[in-house]
């Protein structure tokens, strides 16, 4: 298992982590196979969406903070119930087809490590399974 390093920097941010990914890929020489990525954490998440368009996403962030406020009566009293909630909605794990010896993503499709909680250190794992 591979894992990303990430310093965010805000409190709130999608970071484009595909070139990171397939440059694990690369160096694994895989050609067919499944590559997932999980992070490992409970206020954050990651995601596939476009990444041609910054406007994408500022977006969702937008729209994440509009339909869970930071600001809720949550019972959770460390004062990042939000994020947690946030990261439930999008998950912690993607799975992209291996082929070819690249990630098998669409044209606008790129991999996000998305931050509800920043700033902080974080970590995405990225593991590569072998096809037939």
């Amino acid at each position: 298992m591979h894992q990303i390093s990430l310093r965010t920097i805000q409190r709130f941010e999608m970071i484009d982590i595909t070139g990171r990914v397939r440059k694990l890929l690369r160096e694994t020489g895989l050609q067919t196979g499944l590559c997932i990525v999980y992070v490992p954490h409970t206020t954050a998440g990651v995601t596939i969406n476009e990444n041609a368009d910054p406007d994408v996403p500022a977006d969702i962030l937008a729209t994440l903070n509009r339909i869970v406020p930071l600001d809720n009566a949550y019972r959770h009293r460390e004062g990042n119930s939000a994020a947690h909630v946030k990261a439930a909605i999008v998950g912690a794990s993607q799975a992209v087809p291996v082929e070819a010896g690249d990630l098998a993503l669409g044209t606008w499709q790129a991999l996000f490590f998305c931050e509800f909680d920043g700033p902080r250190n974080r970590k995405a794992y990225v593991r590569f399974l072998k096809g037939e």
